[in-house]
């Protein structure tokens, strides 16, 4: 009896049952965890929409409105302004009409608050050395563009800071259609 006392032992029942909650925790541990589940996956359609959008002339006089398709998946202003303003800084397609920026130059951000314009210009664009004439017509065309589809005005901003030139140009005040009027 005395044997099986020992091996009985208060002592030796806790360690057999501390070895046994180890050897689980690491079962436990070993196991690989469970995959969450993943959404579904939803395929955005893209769709036509004919927007106008402004260009320069050859002579840097006057606007040409030109009609683009442009390709969203929704139709709310803010989706359809930065779709217009991408096709803007790709330049006209075919025709007399001319790009107001160089080719390969992104496109600013646009952002809407209500009947409102914010576009949001990249240093790049301060850069461009256009002279007076050429950035109203580069401010002019956004404008355009931007309010063909209704709105107030257009507000720019450069790199996300109000600034209160663009060169030569007065950015201390939104622009409005009668502002960009031919």
């Amino acid at each position: 009896m005395s044997v099986t006392r020992r091996l009985l032992s208060l002592f030796n029942v806790l360690s057999l049952l501390a070895l046994a909650a180890a050897a689980y925790a690491y079962q436990v541990v070993q196991r690989p965890a469970d995959l969450p589940t993943l959404p579904k996956l939803e395929l955005l359609e893209r769709h036509g929409v004919k927007l106008k959008v402004y260009y320069s002339d050859q002579q840097v006089r006057t606007m040409k409105a030109v009609s683009r398709t442009v390709q969203v998946v929704e139709e709310n202003p803010t989706s359809l302004a930065q779709a217009a303003l991408n096709a803007w800084a790709q330049g006209p397609q075919q025709g007399e009409a001319l790009a107001v920026v160089p080719a390969g130059t992104a496109a600013p951000r646009v952002y809407v608050r209500g009947k409102h314009y914010y576009v949001d210009l990249l240093p790049a664009y301060a850069k461009l050395n256009y002279g007076s004439s050429g950035e109203r017509m580069l401010l002019c065309t956004m404008t355009r563009t931007l309010l063909e589809r209704g709105g107030d005005d257009v507000t720019f901003l450069l790199n996300g800071k109000a600034v209160d030139t663009l060169g030569h140009i007065d950015l201390r005040r939104a622009f409005t259609r009668a502002d960009c009027a031919d």
